[in-house]
């Protein structure tokens, strides 16, 4: 039930509402069917009995009409006696026979009439029962259609009422997919309006964050690449080789830095969408050797010649990051890439990972004897990876840390 979503809620509720009211309908015309067999075999058994008592007494004119009167019954004329008769011959179906040494008593019924044959001795009546009709069917009948329509009612009015939830769904997960522009739009000023309105301020206000954070990223990154330059020249300049070391080592990594933001920036907006273009995975190793800027003996490479369909750039750099990590936090400044059955291995000596990966994937997390490096560089990678449909994972082997990406459906191996 706590799954069950809000339509599908009502549907049922109402569902077993109009059940119940049906199955309590039809209970009710078996009981007044009963009820009316019940009391309609008392009064002929009334009718009998009373008719068969009085009519020992010789009755006048005067005792048998007011006896007419008392049991609502209307003799029928002479003259038309035959042809009731003829009816009750051909279509009349017996309902009710009664009777004892006094006489006898037969109930007819003709369509919706009802007729009472009394016979004792020279008395031979006929009589046509003038009873009120029994209308609980009809009001059991109208009331039961009344309380279903008005249950449709509303189901449907409560239906419509939720109706601009599924458009606030719609437009909610659009918004979530990257369409920033999305609005949420509302006509009422309902619980379903005000949700709508507060979503659609939020809507706005993330958008003025986003632009408010890319006009500063942008204006961050350009101002530091100036003085940066400028302070590369100078140092550039200076004799003190040690001092000189240090400072250009300095401003290589605030570079690192803004370009690994710029990265960030880049990759993990909503709107972004990589390049998917046929390539052979040796040559996106390639790319990230030459990206990577190290020498040959830091990292072994064991891939397949095989194609795959991928953002040839943004793997590259995923894989250089991957490397590039490798190397730095290894003992001996070696790592190791090579082809698995479902994707790429890298693999580098050193101590097992403190934390799960979930921690080293969020941005500036990093070990904390670790001075070197921002705590981007997996970060970025499982972003680029999430990207381009693929996975990352990690285990720990006979003191190796190895990092897989795993083929997903859009990213294959093979």
């Amino acid at each position: 039930m706590r799954n069950l979503s809000v339509t599908t809620f009502i549907h049922i509720l109402f569902s077993l509402a109009i059940s119940i009211l049906i199955a309590t309908f039809l209970l009710f015309l078996s009981w007044d069917k009963d009820r009316h067999k019940i009391e309609e075999y008392k009064r002929y058994q009334l009718v009998s009995i009373t008719f068969l008592s009085n009519l020992q007494l010789n009755p006048g004119e005067k005792a048998l009409e007011q006896l007419y009167r008392d049991l609502r019954l209307n003799p029928i004329p002479e003259k038309d006696s035959d042809e009731v008769r003829k009816q009750i011959e051909e279509q009349g179906e017996t309902i009710f026979t009664g009777g004892s040494s006094l006489g006898q008593v037969r109930v007819f019924r003709i369509n919706d009439k009802y007729y009472i044959y009394v016979q004792r001795m020279e008395h031979n009546l006929l009589l046509e029962d003038d009873r009120r009709e029994n209308y609980y069917f009809e009001i059991a009948v109208a009331l039961g259609i009344f309380l279903i329509g008005l249950l449709l009612l509303i189901y449907v009015a409560v239906l419509r009422k939720l109706y601009p939830l599924k458009k606030l769904h719609r437009q909610i997960q659009r918004f979530a997919q990257g369409d920033i522009q999305t609005r949420i739009t509302y006509q009422y000023d309902d619980e379903i309006g005000k949700i709508a309105k507060s979503f659609d301020d939020a809507i706005m206000h993330i958008n003025d964050l986003s632009k408010s954070k890319n006009l500063f990223m942008r204006n961050l990154m350009h101002e530091l690449k100036t003085p940066i330059t400028k302070g590369r020249i100078v140092v550039e300049m200076m004799e003190d080789e040690a001092t000189k070391k240090v400072l250009i080592r300095a401003f290589e990594r605030m570079n690192e830095l803004i370009s690994e933001l710029a990265e960030i920036e880049r990759v993990t907006t909503h709107s972004f969408e990589p390049n998917f273009e046929y390539v052979m995975l040796d040559e996106v190793v390639r790319r990230s050797l030459d990206l990577l800027m190290v020498g040959k003996e830091h990292v072994t490479v064991d891939v397949k010649s095989i194609a795959l369909a991928s953002d040839v750039k943004l793997l590259s750099l995923a894989i250089k990051n991957l490397l590039d990590n490798g190397i730095k936090y290894s003992k001996d400044k070696h790592v190791t890439l090579r082809s698995v059955d479902d994707g790429l291995e890298v693999s580098s000596k050193g101590e097992k990972l403190q934390h799960p990966l979930s921690y080293y994937i969020e941005p500036f997390s990093q070990e904390e004897k670790r001075s070197s490096g921002f705590g981007l560089g997996l970060y970025i990678v499982y972003s680029i990876l999430e990207k381009l449909g693929c996975g990352l994972e990690y285990k720990y082997s006979d003191g190796y840390n190895i990092f897989v990406i795993k083929a997903g459906e859009a990213c294959r191996f093979g």
